[in-house]
């Protein structure tokens, strides 16, 4: 029986099946939709902040998705308009710079320093890429597998196709968007505000391309010509969409514009458009039994601010190393009640903040004033901190208040594996049986085998196992993992210069560092069985 079953073929569900087959699992992606459904959901920028670059980081991802954002820009450059020319050329030139950190309802959030982190690429581009490396990992992907029904019971959960057949996994993640089936047909309450705005993007061909303004916020709302060549955007605050799966026409288009400009736009070609809204929910929780939630399908909310995409791919890391676990019997399901412990305040957070987003986008001479203060706040750098560690999601914390750097990313260290041999050592032969050929070939061709030198943690996490970081400089650290060497390497933080290290008077002397990059656990030795236990299921 197949592990897990995951109902959605996007980013998340792409990402979430690389995580569950790294970490040893077997999943079957299950996506409804095929070729041009796909390019349409495509369309518009997306835009990956510092948190996902450092997770795709942890996964060697950062270097084939910049190309492909490289590539898309090399694309637009050549058949931009001359109106669009310079707004292009700076969103390039801040992205080349590393100025970029995202914005909040449109004011820019900007690193004069050049150390941000932040891509930006069409949605397709960044599929190609997980799907690529999905693929070559020896993941499973049907495409044209429409879901209708998902039940379970106390052994697994099963997925019903349109015509007819049935899949069943021991566990279910539906990825399958925000009128998600697996949601609905599972039983989840979906609690939130309703629609205040209608979002429309399309790629289309006005009569006069210089009648449509590269941005304009008006009394009618707003409208942009995309970095996309060729699409337009226009939002307006009128309670939301009328319809949602009638295909828009370009008279449809073409009305907006009139609206939201104030001129006789004529729309004389559409080829293709999405409608949106700023409709904001969440789920009660992201599990129920066997049967999980990720991505929006767990949450929805407006796009401005692009924090949506990033939240989903989050989820996907967070719940993949997890659900690994479990699914191979190497953890109790409970450590799965961390994954909605942990995600849900985070995605609550950026529910707030999105609200927050559309109610200064709206029209109005007093929300212009607001905008304008606001703008002088963002100016101050503690209150630039402050939204940029929001927007860029490096504000994460799983465990508030807990000394040694618990519940946070790990922080920025080089350490040296102390793994005798630098690369994976599974704690015994039958771990090698339960992965498969593709996966078991990634761990063996490990980069850290080799010579022994320091490196950075993200490269240490590449294996998708956990890493205990040893900062006093003792010995004996790779025989103090002995049973859980299979899910978990060794390795000294890197000291500069001679001598031993010390940890500093009342700090740790071990740090647990997740799969996902967060600190689990912090303290001395002896307490380490517990917390590996705790995290990675008992001992082998």
């Amino acid at each position: 029986m197949t592990d897990v079953i995951i109902v959605g073929g996007g980013p998340v569900g792409l990402l979430l099946a690389c995580e569950l087959k790294l970490g040893g699992a077997d999943p079957l992606v299950l996506e409804a939709a095929t070729g041009e459904e796909r390019r349409t959901r495509s369309l518009g920028m997306r835009s990956l902040n510092a948190r996902t670059v450092q997770s795709l980081a942890l996964r060697g991802l950062v270097e084939p998705v910049a190309a492909a954002q490289w590539a898309t820009l090399d694309e637009f450059a050549a058949h931009r308009e001359p109106a669009d020319a310079d707004l292009v050329a700076m969103l390039v030139e801040l992205l080349q710079k590393g100025q970029m950190k995202g914005h909040f309802s449109g004011l820019p959030l900007l690193d004069e320093s050049g150390r941000a982190e932040y891509l930006m690429l069409k949605q397709d581009r960044l599929e190609a890429v997980l799907a690529e490396r999905a693929a070559g990992m020896g993941v499973r992907i049907r495409q044209g597998c429409a879901v209708v029904d998902v039940t379970q019971d106390e052994t697994g959960a099963a997925a019903t196709l349109a015509d007819g057949r049935v899949e069943r996994a021991a566990y279910l993640v539906g990825c399958d968007g925000g009128r998600s089936v697996v949601r609905k047909r599972s039983g989840f309450a979906f609690e939130g505000t309703p629609p205040t705005m209608t979002g429309r993007t399309a790629v289309a061909e006005p009569d006069d391309p210089g009648a449509v303004p590269s941005a304009l916020r008006g009394p009618g709302g707003l409208v942009n010509r995309s970095l996309v060549p060729g699409e337009i955007a226009t939002i307006e605050f009128d309670a939301g969409p009328d319809v949602r799966d009638v295909p828009m026409t370009a008279g449809e288009l073409e009305a907006s514009l009139r609206r939201v400009t104030g001129r006789d736009v004529v729309v004389k070609r559409l080829e293709t458009g999405i409608r949106y809204s700023d409709n904001t929910r969440h789920a009660d929780t992201y599990r129920r039994g066997r049967v999980l939630l990720a991505g929006d399908a767990a949450h929805v909310h407006s796009p401005i601010g692009g924090q949506g995409l990033n939240l989903g791919l989050q989820d996907a890391v967070n719940l993949g190393w997890k659900l690994a676990l479990v699914a191979r019997g190497l953890a109790p399901a409970g450590l799965l009640d961390t994954y909605t412990a942990e995600r849900h305040p985070v995605a609550a957070r950026v529910l707030r903040n999105t609200r927050a987003q559309v109610a200064l986008m709206r029209p109005g001479s007093q929300v212009e004033a607001l905008r304008e203060v606001l703008a002088e706040v963002l100016r101050l750098p503690d209150a630039d901190r402050h939204f940029s560690a929001m927007v860029e999601g490096t504000d994460v914390d799983h465990a508030p208040g807990t000394p040694g750097g618990v519940g946070r990313f790990v922080p920025r260290l080089e350490a040296t594996p102390a793994d005798p041999s630098g690369g994976p050592t599974p704690a015994d032969p039958s771990r090698e049986q339960t992965r498969s050929d593709a996966s078991d070939e990634q761990t063996r061709s490990d980069p850290l085998d080799g010579p022994e030198r320091a490196r950075p943690v993200a490269e240490l996490l590449r294996d998708g196992r956990g890493l205990v970081i040893d900062l006093s400089g003792a010995d004996g650290l790779h025989a103090a993992l002995a049973g859980h060497r299979d899910r978990v390497r060794a390795a000294h933080a890197a000291v500069p210069g001679d001598g031993e290290r010390v940890p500093a008077a009342g700090g740790p002397e071990l740090l647990l560092v997740r799969p996902d990059g967060y600190v689990a656990w912090a303290g001395a030795r002896a307490g380490l069985g517990d917390a590996l236990t705790a995290w990675f299921g008992p001992a082998r």
